[in-house]
């Protein structure tokens, strides 16, 4: 039988992996007096530039009554601008040759245009407007509330496991507004005002919550000029941003639950708390995540689906955001086999993980596959880019594009098993048995 690939497992893995690294990428840093933070990096070994902006607005940020804020802007700031009619944005970046897209995390907002180099100004041109001029009417709220609904639909509710890290981080956080999802409650959009909406873009968008990261074949002095002419006569925000200042409880015990969906086979999930990003134990769940599910020869694959054939597909992956995080594990039954065998099969690969140092050669071999993945990653000019406004953003240093590695190679065999003890236990975590509808 075919392994399958859960969708929705496979984009949170995709979008929490460790992040990578190309051999010393040069950039400069400025900042405009407006506040707009500016990185540029210069590679001329293709003629395309990734125009980014990221704005340091996720869900987390929203009001409790007006979730899924952040993410309707994602959609609402491609209805256009004062000079560009509705529906003409992706329109103008197509016809130049290029791409676009947007995504909303718990903590930012990302939009980016990839174009020729010849084509760097109608990016900065686009990213100006929706800063400055984006416009917020009625109509575009209400087309953009269907839209989302939609993509609720088919990502959420129509999709098997698609609830998945809405049940799960909803009984992980209590108090913490990673409680709810970017998603947000589709209600609270039908409910706001359009002067809300306005307030929102006022507050968020503005130059002083922003990185301007731009990556590819450029002129340094040249581009400097533009983005002066495109982005320094923007007004610095006023209004204060809300950044949650909140200590989520410790779990207080496990929390277990049964979600009945429409799927075929059952899925058991394990998430245990863990710190923030960026912290040394980040560091290592991530190399411990690649010891457990990286490849054939991981331990979860090679003992659940590959030994003991418990599991057609076994994995894990770090949720690390700004303020907290998780460390996901999470197994489909085969055939013939029970959830709690197959639970029980789990907690003994986590067990052996406090008790047994981890062999050198294994721990080597994940070492290099870390590594590998740091030059992956950032083999593209839109890869670059957005790390750079990553970093920038969440640790004030762009400059971890460069030295990041670092910190992963600190990681060694006893920290592993420090981080084991300390977080992968039974009153740290919540556990998901996903199971078919009954008839």
């Amino acid at each position: 039988m075919k392994k399958m690939v859960l969708p929705v497992l496979a984009m949170c893995f995709a979008s929490t992996a460790t992040m990578a690294q190309a051999p010393k990428i040069k950039f400069e840093k400025y900042t405009l007096p407006n506040g707009l933070k500016v990185i540029l990096h210069q590679d001329k070994t293709a003629p395309l530039v990734a125009v980014t902006v990221l704005y340091h607005v996720g869900s987390k940020n929203e009001d409790t009554g007006r979730t899924g804020f952040a993410h309707f802007f994602e959609h609402l700031l491609f209805e256009g601008s004062e000079n560009i009619k509705r529906g003409e944005i992706d329109q103008y970046v197509k016809n130049a040759g290029g791409t676009l897209n947007a995504n909303t995390t718990q903590d930012r907002t990302f939009y980016y245009e990839l174009v020729p180099s010849n084509q760097m100004n109608l990016g900065l041109w686009l990213e100006s407007e929706r800063m400055l001029h984006a416009k917020i009417e009625q109509i575009g709220v209400n087309t953009q509330r269907e839209v989302v609904k939609e993509e609720k639909r088919q990502r959420n509710d129509n999709q098997p496991y698609g609830s998945l890290l809405q049940e799960t981080f909803k009984r992980a956080f209590k108090v913490h507004p990673y409680r709810w999802q970017p998603i947000g409650s589709m209600d609270h959009l039908n409910q706001a005002s359009l002067q809300e909406f306005i307030d929102f873009y006022k507050t968020y968008y503005v130059p002083n919550n922003c990185v301007l990261s731009i990556a590819g074949d450029i002129n340094i002095d040249s581009a400097k000029k533009q983005i002066t002419a495109y982005f320094a006569d923007i007004p610095r925000g006023t209004k204060p941003l809300y950044r949650p200042n909140v200590a989520e409880p410790a779990l207080g015990g496990e929390v277990r639950d049964i979600i009945e969906d429409n799927v075929q086979l059952p899925l058991l999930l394990q998430a245990y708390r863990t710190p923030k990003q960026g912290t040394n134990d980040y560091y290592t769940f991530n190399v411990l995540s690649t010891l457990l599910s990286a490849g054939q020869s991981a331990r979860m694959t090679k003992i659940l689906v590959n030994k003991s054939q418990q599991a057609l597909q076994a994995g894990s992956f770090p949720y690390a955001l700004e303020d907290a995080g998780l460390f996901i594990t999470y197994a489909l039954p085969n055939m013939g086999n029970s959830v709690e065998a197959l639970e029980n099969s789990m907690d003994s690969i986590m067990n052996d993980l406090k008790v047994t140092l981890v062999g050198e050669k294994e721990f080597q071999k994940v070492k290099n596959q870390i590594e590998s993945e740091f030059v992956q990653k950032n083999e593209s000019m839109a890869g670059i880019a957005e790390s750079l406004a990553n970093y920038e953003t969440y640790f004030g240093d762009a400059n971890l594009i460069n030295t990041e590695i670092e910190k992963f190679r600190k990681v060694t065999r006893e920290d592993l098993q420090a981080v084991a003890k300390k977080y992968l236990n039974r009153d740290n975590r919540v556990v998901l048995t996903y199971v078919p509808k009954k008839k």
